[in-house]
């Protein structure tokens, strides 16, 4: 049976998110009446990670797991979900309960219409000062570079034809700019408001370092945005695949 909705979730030391994550997935993947699976992409995890996640996929059809050798980044667990994603439809998701699963049915709806659809997280529930301000200020020096004019680039929750996104050739740190990336396969990019929720467990890996990171980028990204799509460009090798359960 054909696929047409792709969920993957790049996990990292989530060990207590991954079971109420399933749970909530599952219920609303149900819900949808659309064929689905659900990647899950262990980015070289050094907690029980792995072992929940093979036990949730053990008894679960829709459950693909992808384990990596160590520890590649955000880039190289996307990457490898592109990769090995059947959708026509792929979803980027946070493993850290953040996204909401009920946004789902309202998005895969737009996306029907549209090549990238981006979550923008309008109440969002970060610290102010350590996030949502570095944010705001990253979000609207990619806009203005990239010309794609969103308010939340950084939003994990996004949906993507899958025609934009597994073509593209990404490098280290190019998760951040993936709707201006996937923008030049398909330029019908919108954005729409959706849930965002406190964490519950764990802590964020990510920081003010971030938007220092992206500053740096800005100055190559345009040059970034080119080499991406184009075919003369290699292949990098982002990740290893230590296990795949399936």
């Amino acid at each position: 049976m054909s696929v047409e909705l792709s969920i993957v979730i790049p996990l990292y030391n989530e060990e207590p998110n991954i079971a109420p994550l399933h749970a909530e997935l599952s219920r609303t993947l149900a819900s949808m009446h659309v064929a689905h699976e659900v990647l899950a992409i262990d980015d070289g995890s050094t907690d029980g990670t792995f072992e929940i996640l093979r036990r949730i996929q053990a008894p679960d059809p829709c459950v693909r797991v992808v384990r990596f050798t160590r520890n590649f980044g955000q880039t190289a667990a996307l990457a490898a979900g592109f990769a090995y994603a059947r959708g026509q439809f792929i979803v980027t998701f946070d493993g850290d309960l953040q996204n909401d699963p009920e946004d789902l049915p309202r998005l895969l709806d737009i996306a029907r219409a549209h090549d990238v659809v981006c979550g923008w997280r309008k109440d969002r529930k970060d610290d102010f000062l350590t996030r949502y301000v570095p944010s705001v200020a990253a979000n609207a020096l990619i806009s203005a570079v990239s010309g794609v004019r969103v308010h939340d680039i950084g939003c994990s929750l996004k949906i993507f034809r899958a025609t934009v996104v597994k073509p593209l050739k990404l490098t280290p740190g190019m998760h951040r700019y993936l709707p201006a990336l996937a923008s030049q396969l398909g330029g019908r990019v919108t954005e729409v408001v959706v849930n965002h929720r406190p964490r519950r467990f764990g802590r964020s890996k990510y920081g003010l370092s971030r938007t220092f990171r992206v500053v740096s980028d800005l100055f190559k990204l345009r040059r970034l945005m080119r080499e991406a799509v184009d075919p003369a460009t290699p292949v990098p090798r982002l990740y290893d695949v230590a296990e795949i359960l399936e």
